[in-house]
């Protein structure tokens, strides 16, 4: 029997990725990956050109991004069934050759790959391989480290209740903040009532190309590829 293969391909630079990673494309007959309807996916746009000739690709369609809301139960039931039908299918590869599962960043840090994984690894043999996470692609592109000493960091998502933004914005040191896009006011609003909007970047596309670094007060739109972030100011010698 084949293998699942999940490659972290890191921040975006295809050049960011790993060894191993680039070692398991090389050679893979099956390769699957994530994308919204109709576009291409960004973790396939990363290894363009990498894909070895004659190897059949997998692309999975998410069925809806941002046209349902979260709290609807529509949208679990969507990607439940979404999920469930490419486990299935992947399985049946694995039955007679390993299957390459792209995924951006690393695959264990918010990637979609681990509602796979959980449906997955009692039936097949599962390898992954870890990748720079886009996080740190995006605040080594602002040129200052995002923690001195003993700074506390929070990986935060915009889309949590403005309140509790607020709350875990006033109680850490140094910032992460994720899925921005339609959240931008509402993260502004609790930035700003913390004392903290000023301090805040906003990188968006970082690694890639068309990357920008600026300040999170000025934007007034964000791609889906954005990362705000606040360094940390902590004990250094």
């Amino acid at each position: 029997m084949g293998k699942i293969i999940c490659v972290g391909l890191g921040p975006g630079d295809p050049e960011l990725m790993s060894l191993r990673a680039a070692r398991h494309l090389s050679v893979a007959r099956h390769i699957a990956y994530f994308c919204k309807r109709g576009a291409r996916g960004q973790a396939r746009t990363i290894v363009d050109g990498m894909i070895p000739t004659g190897a059949v690709e997998y692309p999975m369609d998410y069925p809806v991004t941002t046209e349902i809301p979260l709290g609807d139960p529509r949208y679990n039931a969507l990607l439940q069934t979404f999920y469930d039908d490419w486990t299935e299918r992947l399985a049946a590869i694995t039955k007679t050759d390993d299957v390459v599962v792209l995924c951006e960043g690393d695959p264990f840090f918010y990637g979609s790959f681990m509602h796979l994984h959980a449906r997955l690894q009692a039936r097949v043999e599962i390898e992954i391989v870890p990748g720079i996470t886009g996080m740190s692609g995006c605040w080594t592109q602002t040129g200052m480290p995002i923690t001195w000493g003993d700074d506390v960091l929070t990986v935060l998502m915009a889309t949590l209740p403005e309140e509790e933004l607020r709350r875990r914005i006033a109680d850490t040191d140094a910032l992460v903040v994720m899925k921005i896009g339609r959240n931008l006011d509402k993260l502004k609003r609790a930035l700003e009532a913390e004392g903290k909007l000023e301090q805040t970047w906003l990188i968006e596309r970082g690694t890639m190309a068309g990357q920008k670094i600026g300040p999170l007060s000025e934007a007034t739109d964000v791609p889906y590829f954005s990362i705000a972030v606040i360094h940390g100011q902590g004990r250094r010698p």
